[in-house]
């Protein structure tokens, strides 16, 4: 009895470390994406910054990162009933929906690279309408050579954004693999659970940082 009894402690021991080490994890991507955006609002109002519409395909991929928390909360709920079918199958419908909010993510930064917003592009290499904030009195012709800064911030916030849904695909993938060899149940899932947080999480970053983008050009 003594022996189950330290088995559980240990057990749940374990478990805590697991959440805590998730919540860690969850607290240093804000302060990241917190400083991120800070750093895009001062260099804006340092001029020299470009101004140009998001490309469509970022709302399609908003809706999709959205809808990704269906499955994701109906897997839990399965799981906290002892379904694990339904469970399985809400994994799949999540990681298939993340799968495409990175397509999208893909066919957006093509989009805005044959529009001349590059990574390391210029003002002067810009080729769909946009509007230029200086820094002093000089005109978008004169400063054409310096960097698009803007745009370099955009492939920096959203890339990162997608390289934490990686790990969030990557988390998926192991806790569907010890699913299907029955390692969940109604009393133990919760590698399911912080799975579900971490997911629900990148869902609602990637809204904040959406509207973010979208409103402060």
């Amino acid at each position: 009895m003594e022996i189950s009894m330290q088995s559980t402690r240990g057990t749940d021991n374990v478990q805590q470390a697991k959440r805590s080490l998730v919540l860690l994890g969850i607290v240093s991507i804000v302060m990241l994406f917190a400083g991120l955006t800070s750093g895009y609002i001062v260099r804006q109002g340092e001029g020299k910054w470009v101004e140009f519409a998001l490309p469509q395909t970022f709302i399609i991929s908003t809706i999709l990162i959205v809808l990704s928390s269906i499955p994701m909360q109906w897997s839990l709920i399965s799981i906290r009933k002892g379904d694990r079918k339904n469970m399985m199958t809400g994994l799949i419908l999540t990681s298939v929906l993340g799968l495409g909010f990175m397509l999208t993510q893909y066919m957006a930064w093509t989009e805005l690279f044959n529009q001349g917003i590059a990574f390391t592009g210029r003002i002067k290499d810009v080729k769909t309408d946009f509007t230029y904030i200086p820094s002093g009195v000089e005109t978008v012709q004169q400063a054409g050579d310096a960097g698009n800064v803007a745009g370099s911030f955009l492939y920096v916030i959203t890339g990162l954004h997608v390289l934490h849904l990686v790990a969030g695909l990557i988390a998926l993938f192991i806790v569907f693999s010890r699913a299907a060899r029955n390692k969940y149940s109604a009393t133990n899932y919760n590698g399911v659970k912080m799975c579900a947080i971490y997911w629900h999480f990148l869902g609602g970053l990637w809204l904040y940082l959406f509207f973010f983008l979208l409103y402060i050009r």
